[in-house]
């Protein structure tokens, strides 16, 4: 297979250049295109942060709300059946 793969890594005992440069010539082997797999990637975790902020504030919001009285929601749905 590739470089890395055929090597038994230790990524901590390597110095910087030389991973970059055995990535690189590994990244090359494949049939990959990478960038669009980085843009990919970035768009997921920015999509992902958004929906992580976004539950954080709807909790902040709930957090501030009373309880509704115990069977509220049967009593509505109750009340909905009956009126029609």
């Amino acid at each position: 297979m590739g470089v890395l793969s055929e090597k038994k890594v230790s990524v901590i005992n390597w110095d910087e250049g030389e991973l970059q440069k055995e990535l690189k010539k590994a990244m090359k082997e494949i049939e990959i295109n990478w960038s669009e797999e980085i843009r990919k990637f970035i768009e997921a975790k920015f999509r992902e942060y958004k929906r992580k902020k976004a539950l954080e504030e709807i909790d902040t919001m709930l957090a501030g709300l009373s309880k509704a009285k115990r069977r509220t929601a049967s009593s509505y749905v109750r009340e909905d059946r009956d009126g029609n």
